[in-house]
């Protein structure tokens, strides 16, 4: 039995890289910069799905439907476990999120070639978008700074 100030351990996905569609991206309200001063930025992808509007942050379900922007990242035990935090699901899940390692297309930064590499993404679970509104562009960040909010 565990007291409330424990925590359940953390296990990292094994996952060397991270794809940020939403507001971890550079310049969103939680820019993964806030978690890990020093992450390093590799480059971007397209991941395969449709985002959905939550409010001040996007859900994306991976459907295959678009070509969703994302910024890749190196990925450290400690930043997922950040991370793992801001999208709750850990130390408790809350169900509005579920870790995903899925094949894509990293376009570096350096302007070298594209390659295959392997992301964990943090996916919308259909009912956490059921009823909410399609966003109808394959970039949050620029979507969501045209909003009038």
């Amino acid at each position: 039995m565990t007291t409330p100030t424990e925590l359940p351990p953390h296990i990292p996905c094994g996952c060397p890289l991270v794809a940020v569609y939403g507001t971890l991206r550079r310049g969103g309200s939680n820019d993964i910069r806030r978690w890990q001063s020093d992450v390093r930025w590799l480059g971007h992808c397209r991941l395969p799905g449709q985002l959905y509007d939550l409010g001040h942050y996007p859900g994306l379900i991976l459907d295959g439907s678009c070509k969703v922007l994302a910024e890749v990242y190196e990925l450290t035990p400690r930043l997922e476990r950040e991370l793992d935090r801001v999208e709750e699901v850990w130390p408790v899940d809350i169900g509005e999120y579920a870790k995903r390692i899925i094949d894509v297309e990293l376009l570096p930064l350096d302007g070298g070639d594209p390659r295959p590499v392997q992301v964990l993404v943090y996916e919308a679970q259909p009912a956490g978008v059921h009823e909410r509104a399609l966003i109808d562009d394959d970039d949050w960040l620029g979507w969501w700074t045209r909003q009038e909010r």
